[in-house]
């Protein structure tokens, strides 16, 4: 690789850390936030929610946006929203305005990290991949799980302005570095912009997660439309959103190409990473809960609990990457996703009394397995395509995470709720039903897992492709 593609790089990893961080910035501040403004669970989530909404709404425009415009005018304008993002919420009054900023700083996230990963496709020589896919892991696993721990310590000093605050100069940094240093790779081409797909796409997958978060408010009585309008409409625009770009693909002129599908190794590596990315976000919105609100920690020691299953994923995915470049997905995720499973499994046990080394030890081996499969995944799925899909592929995935992630979100809080007013209805006193919610919660979670292990054995490392040229 030329010196300006590994600069590049670089820029984008740094760049994409500090942006993926913010979606799960707000997770261990939910509580403070919760009593601060005075709004329910269910509301709160909308911090995380709101994010990852919008990135399933920009991300699918993302393959067009990458082949139209330039490298540098890409990355400018993402941190540039992200950079206002970032301020709009270190001010804002109230709830309503600090969502916006969330909604902003998710315009600019959603265009990095596919611009990171056409980048790698189309640089990086495939006999390495497997190690530079393992940085992008820190960056899409370690990030989020990072997140709360980076949150818990300011938090302890600081109120929760704080949180966009100290990210603020860092993000101004990344643009002033970017705007000076990042020089263009590629050559941008006229495509065709079609407007209806675009309307589609925002109704079809922002319809979706908007219906599956506002489950848990329905559940408390909050939720402004029944949550079955939005899924409904949701699913109707998916359909129609597919049929037009089958349509539009055969003409070259489809939003998101879908023909990485026809790949049986990018098909299968989604399925099981859709399945470990709803297990992440989910697990990472309940365990905070969980450790505040029933075993009565504070926001300090409760990033504190979270940061080495993070410090983990970062230390074993240059690994992990190696060993894939070597011997392939498989032997790394059939027992990365049994290991998911069992740790989902062993949080059933929690409750108002289990020790804190507990949590931690299946925290830390849930992020071995999560960190087992990121990698492995990811390289084998968007390696199988050919070269001109790179960007519709890295599209396709980067928008099915952030799905995934909403509805993980969405299932794991919902169960909570709906199992902790049972308890409660049952006459547990509130800390034992709600250990009691989220114990339902990770039994569906588990459920989940086990089926995505299932899959796992049919991996398979794709055909290798010939290694690009360095530019």
């Amino acid at each position: 690789m030329s010196r300006q593609v590994k600069v590049l790089l670089g820029l984008l990893l740094v760049s994409s850390f500090v942006v993926i961080l913010n979606e799960t910035i707000m997770s261990v501040a939910l509580p403070r936030l919760m009593a601060d403004l005075d709004i329910t669970a269910a509301t709160a989530q909308w911090m995380t929610t709101a994010f990852m909404l919008t990135m399933a709404v920009v991300i699918p425009t993302t393959g067009l946006i990458l082949q139209r415009f330039t490298t540098r005018a890409v990355f400018v304008a993402a941190m540039s929203l992200f950079t206002a993002g970032t301020l709009l919420a270190a001010v804002a009054p109230g709830f309503g305005v600090l969502v916006v900023g969330r909604v902003v700083q998710a315009g600019g996230t959603a265009v990095m990290l596919p611009l990171l990963m056409t980048t790698v496709l189309n640089f990086v020589p495939a006999s390495r991949r497997g190690r530079t896919m393992g940085m992008i892991t820190v960056v899409i696993a370690v990030a989020p799980a990072v997140g709360p721990t980076f949150s818990g310590l300011i938090l302890s000093v600081l109120g929760w302005r704080w949180l966009f605050l100290v990210v603020l100069p860092i993000a101004i940094l990344s643009l002033v570095l970017g705007a000076v240093m990042v020089k263009n790779v590629g050559t941008p081409k006229r495509v065709p912009f079609d407007v209806l797909s675009i309307v589609l796409s925002a109704v079809a997958f922002g319809g979706l997660i908007y219906g599956l978060s506002s489950i848990g408010e329905a559940t408390e009585g909050h939720a402004p439309v029944p949550p079955a309008l939005p899924i409904v409409a949701g699913v109707l625009s998916l359909v129609l959103f597919v049929v037009r770009q089958l349509r539009l693909q055969r003409h070259g002129a489809a939003l998101l190409d879908l023909r990485p599908f026809r790949e049986r190794a990018f098909s299968l590596g989604v399925v099981v990473m859709l399945v470990s990315m709803g297990a992440l976000f989910g697990t990472l919105i309940l365990l905070p809960i969980y450790l505040q609100n029933v075993l009565e920690l504070s926001t300090l020691d409760t990033g504190l609990m979270l940061l080495p299953g993070g410090l983990v994923m970062g230390l074993i995915a240059p690994v992990v990457g190696r060993l894939f470049d070597r011997f392939g997905p498989r032997p790394l995720v059939i027992p990365g996703t049994f290991t998911i499973t069992g740790s989902l499994a062993v949080m059933t046990l929690l409750d108002e009394t289990s020790p804190v080394p507990m949590v931690l030890a299946v925290h830390v081996a849930l992020s071995v397995g999560l960190g087992l499969v990121m990698t492995p995944l990811m390289t084998s799925s968007l390696g199988s395509l050919d070269a001109s899909l790179y960007s519709h592929g890295s599209a396709i995935v980067s928008t099915l995470q952030q799905l995934a992630g909403a509805s993980g979100t969405a299932l794991f809080i919902t169960i909570m709720t709906t199992g902790t007013a049972a308890g409660i209805g049952a006459g547990l006193a509130p800390v034992a039903a709600q250990a009691s919610g989220i114990h339902s919660a990770f039994l569906v979670g588990a459920g989940l897992a086990f089926l995505a292990a299932m899959t796992s054995f049919l991996v398979r490392k794709p055909a290798r492709t010939p290694d690009v040229a360095a530019h």
